[in-house]
């Protein structure tokens, strides 16, 4: 099955966000099938960058957001 998930990257205990598309048998930071946006949450407000046409493409596809990057969707208007 294929997810849409966050990858970490960043320094330790400075953490910012891949949003990804994934297998969801790889690990976190394993391979991935592609990259669709990016979420650092150090800041306020937050930055959140979401290639909107890429999620819908995957979404339609039959890609499984979790619910972490489902919530990101809403703040950023993407809907199946």
């Amino acid at each position: 099955m294929v997810k849409i998930r966050l990858a970490r990257i960043g320094e330790k205990k400075v953490p910012m966000y891949r949003i990804v598309v994934a297998d969801s048998r790889t690990p976190r930071n394993g391979s991935i099938i592609a990259q669709i946006g990016t979420f650092n949450p150090n800041v306020q407000p937050h930055d959140l960058k979401v290639d909107a046409e890429l999620a819908k493409e995957w979404l339609s596809k039959g890609a499984q957001p979790t619910t972490v990057v489902a919530k990101l969707f809403r703040q950023a208007g993407v809907n199946k």
